[in-house]
Order: structure tokens, then C-alpha cells, then sequence
């Protein structure tokens, strides 16, 4: 599956918008952002947008926003053979195929639909293609939002693909942020610390899956390639790059360059994930671009961050819940009935847990394991624990778990000096790096769970009951 075949899919499920005539100054970014915020599923949905003849462009330069911010379009993407009724059960759909994937190699080929077009030297000119200026407040124009990072090890070899933000500084030069701690940072930090330069491939407007996969905790050492393949049950086809590194056979726009050491310009601000402008502008390295590879009329993919719920916050908090699920059974946590993570809380700041207890301090031993396991550690903040009688998908039932089941006294704990990043909007710059978590059981405590008052609501039974019998007055 490339981009246009999946498209076409997205058209056929009625989910597709095309816009023409935007401005890429601003009024693509708005739209986007508009278009995210008025939903409620399942009675609407956040359709995936198709601009096109954008102002100063010629017709058929495109940029595309709103990947998967549908069950719909996540499970198509997932490849999911059946629609998930509810979101914890689309949770649990995708926790169950990230858990039984058998990775898939790439495999190398000699052409594909990205060598429509490929500039080179005097020839390369970024500015040709219609990258968008996102937020109004952010420092210059951003082309990789959607788009993956490819790196090497150049130790051990492995290959990263890495969802990073990448500015367009010139015709030729693009800025490269990376956090710290993601393993694209690392491989890029390896390669300065030798003073070597360090080859990346930017690919932008791939299958929508290898975007996915590019934004979330895949294991230390493994491809998100691989992991790509395995879902798809068929190797991803690449060609091989100047730099030995692998191009996406059938992405829509390939950059492949260097960067070098202590070769620094100014990057940012940008809008990020957050929902805030969490890190100002500063130095950052730069990729000297030294070949540019596009299909016919390529189409960008873009997903610009924004105050939440925005363009990523819905299949990111979707993937990032089944991942914890599998990393927290990795670890040996029993019973866990479920995980959540909150498009209010950015997909990584407000965690939910829903356990059945099993023994005295098994809601703490969730919450700690969780909280610091590969999937949720990074920048997290909240991790919430509750019985598994609690909707975690509703916000009234979490906080209604926390007000009555939580004496804070008792069942809250703070972790210290955590992992944190730059984009951290309510750490002072002197202690960006490093956040607290904040733990809360909100579950009925163990010792009284025999006597704990019962809860007020209509039992199962009368509720079937009533339904039966009022089902034209309740349903209409």
C-alpha cells in the first residue's frame, strides 16, 4: 500500500475532503486545525483533507492532513479486518496486532514510482514544493511534520525511522530537531561525537502506517520497516540511497542528505504536540540536502501539532494506549483490563489504567511500572489507576474514580527527576530535561473492597430489561 492507494480507500469510506485554493501562508495549518476540533464519535468524524492548487503552486502539488484521526482511517491503516465497536475495543484490536507481529525485512528494489523525478545539484530547490507555514507564531515554514527520519546506527548498524520535525531553512538546507533520548538523537549524536558527518533521508507522504510507527516507542534496535512489513504481511519496497540508506519505493517525496558537525542554524519556534510553544528558537543542525527524489504531482504530508484534540492527538493516543498495554504485561502486571491515553491530556500526559484487583498494592505496581516503561516514560505526567467496573475512555467516569475512590494523603505519589525533554511547557528552562510524574490510585482500597459502599446506577439486568421494553422511546 503507498499513499494514493490508501487515499482512494479514505475516498470510497466518504471521509475524504478536497480543498482547493489555500494559502500555504497560514490558511492550510487553520483549516486543519478547525477541522480537528468539532468531533465527537461516533456521531461525526474528522475527515482527512486534500489540498490542492494551492496559492503559488501549480495544480497537483499537494499537501494532505488529518492521516488517521478517524477509527475508520486508523483501522484501515492498521489493517484491521473488522471496525472496532468503541475505542477501548479498537485499543485492544491494535494492542493485539503489535503484540503477534512477525517483523518483515525491507527488501531492496531497482525502481519504484519515487524515481518519477530526482534533482541534484544545482537542481535542487525545496522551495518548489508548497510546504506550509503552520501556526502564525512559528519561526519559518515546516515540510516534515508528517514525514519519517531514516538513520543509521553507525556502531551497530540498525536502521531508525524517526517522526521528527524538519524546517525548511532554504532551497537546499533543511533544520533537523530531534529530542532527547529518541533514537534518531542518538544515532546523530554517535556520528558527532566521532566527528563524522551523519547521513539522513527525509521521506515525506509514505504509506500513512510508516508515519505511524515513526511517532511511537518502537524497540531500541528494531526497524520500524520491519515492524511495518510484519502488519502488512509483505516486505516494504525501498531502493537503495547514496548513503546506503533505504528511499520508500512508493513515498511521494525523498530528501536525502547530511549533517554536519557544528554545522548549526536557528530552528523554531514551532507549535508542538503539547499545545504550546514549549521550546523557543535556538541552534540546531542542519541536513545539507544533496538529492531530491518526487513522484509526478507529489502530494506532502503533513501533521501539524496544535492544542489538543489536533491532527496526531487521536491515533497517537490510540497506538501509545495499546503499546503501554503490551509493555506493562511484558513486565509481569496482571489483570489489566485496559489503558487509555487522553487526546485533552496530548496523548502522553494523562495515562489511564483499569486493573482487576488482584492483591494488596497491585494498583501500585501498575501505575509505577507504567509510568517509567518505554511506551510512556518520555514527558509523561498523570498516571491514573481505577477498577475495572470505570469507562476509561470517559473523562466523567476517570475523574468521578479519583474524587471518590482517591484520599490524596494516602493514594497519590510523586516520581522525581524523570525523563522529560525541551518541549516541556511548565518545566523552567534551567530544569528542562527532567519532570516529576504523579501517580494516583483511584481504586477502591484492596482491604475494603468487600465493604466499600455500593455504587448508585441501574443494574445490568433492568437495564436490558427497560430497553426491551422502552426501545422505541429510549433509541428514538
Amino acid at each position: 500500500m503507498d499513499l494514493r492507494s490508501w487515499l482512494a480507500q479514505v475516498e470510497g469510506m466518504g471521509e475524504l475532503k478536497v480543498v482547493r485554493g489555500a494559502d500555504w501562508r497560514l490558511e492550510i495549518g487553520a483549516i486543519t486545525e478547525i477541522f480537528q476540533k468539532p468531533w465527537q464519535w461516533p456521531q461525526g468524524v474528522r475527515p482527512c483533507l486534500l489540498f490542492d492548487e494551492i496559492k503559488d503552486y501549480p495544480k497537483g502539488f499537494r499537501v494532505m492532513t488529518g492521516i488517521a484521526s478517524s477509527p475508520r482511517r486508523l483501522a484501515l491503516t492498521l489493517g484491521l479486518e473488522r471496525e472496532p465497536r468503541d475505542l477501548l475495543s479498537l485499543v485492544r484490536e491494535i494492542k493485539g496486532v503489535l503484540k503477534s507481529v512477525k517483523r518483515i525485512p525491507y527488501r531492496f528494489v531497482d525502481d519504484g514510482p519515487i524515481l518519477a523525478n530526482v534533482d541534484e545539484g544545482e537542481r535542487i530547490d525545496l522551495t518548489k514544493f508548497p510546504v506550509p507555514l503552520w501556526h502564525e507564531d512559528d519561526g519559518g515554514r515546516y515540510l516534515g511534520t508528517g514525514s519519517i527520519t531514516i538513520t543509521r546506527d553507525p556502531d551497530e548498524g540498525w536502521v531508525n525511522c524517526g517522526t521528527y520535525r524538519v524546517m525548511l531553512h532554504d532551497e537546499r538546507t533543511l533544520g533537523f530537531y530531534i529530542s532527547p533520548g529518541k533514537h534518531g538523537r542518538l544515532h546523530r549524536d554517535r556520528y558527532f561525537e566521532k566527528t563524522m558527518a551523519c547521513p539522513v533521508v527525509v521521506s515525506i507522504g509514505d504509506d500513512p502506517l510508516l508515519y505511524l510507527l515513526g511517532g511511537k516507542e518502537i524497540d531500541y534496535g528494531v526497524c520500524e520497516l520491519e515492524v511495518a512489513g510484519g502488519i502488512r504481511g509483505e516486505a516494504v519496497e525501498v531502493i537503495e540511497g547514496i548513503y546506503g540508506l533505504p528511499l520508500p519505493a512508493h513515498g511521494e517525496l525523498v530528501i536525502e542528505g547530511e549533517a554536519i558537525p557544528g554545522e548549526l542554524r536557528r530552528e523554531g519556534p514551532f507549535g508542538e504536540w503539547t499545545g504550546y510553544y514549549g521550546s523557543s528558537a535556538r541552534p540546531e543542525p542542519v541536513i545539507k540536502v544533496r538529492r531530491v527524489l518526487y513522484r509526478d504531482d507529489p502530494i506532502i504530508c503533513g501533521a501539524p501539532p496544535s492544542k489538543p484534540p489536533n491532527e496526531n492527538s487521536f491515533p497517537s493516543s490510540i497506538l501509545r494506549a495499546a503499546m503501554i498495554w503490551n509493555d506493562a504485561e511484558r513486565l509481569g502486571i496482571p489483570d489489566i483490563r485496559g489503558v487509555f491515553c487522553h487526546e485533552a491530556g496530548a496523548h502522553r500526559l494523562f495515562v489511564v489504567v483499569s486493573i482487576k484487583q488482584r492483591y494488596p498494592g497491585h494498583a501500585r505496581q501498575a501505575a509505577l511500572a507504567i509510568s517509567q516503561c518505554h511506551s510512556a516514560a518520555y514527558l509523561g505526567r498523570f498516571v491514573v489507576v481505577v477498577d475495572d467496573d470505570i469507562d476509561i475512555t470517559k473523562l466523567d467516569d476517570v475523574i468521578w474514580a479519583i474524587c471518590t475512590r482517591c484520599d490524596p494523603e494516602y493514594d497519590i505519589d510523586i516520581l522525581r527527576r524523570c525523563w522529560s525533554g525541551p518541549l516541556d511547557p511548565v518545566i523552567p528552562e534551567e530544569r528542562k530535561g527532567f519532570s516529576s510524574r504523579a501517580i494516583i490510585d483511584a481504586c477502591k482500597p484492596f482491604e475494603r473492597l468487600p465493604i466499600f459502599p455500593k455504587v448508585v446506577q441501574v443494574s445490568k439486568e433492568l437495564h436490558q430489561q427497560v430497553m426491551k421494553k422502552w426501545h422505541e422511546v429510549l433509541v428514538n
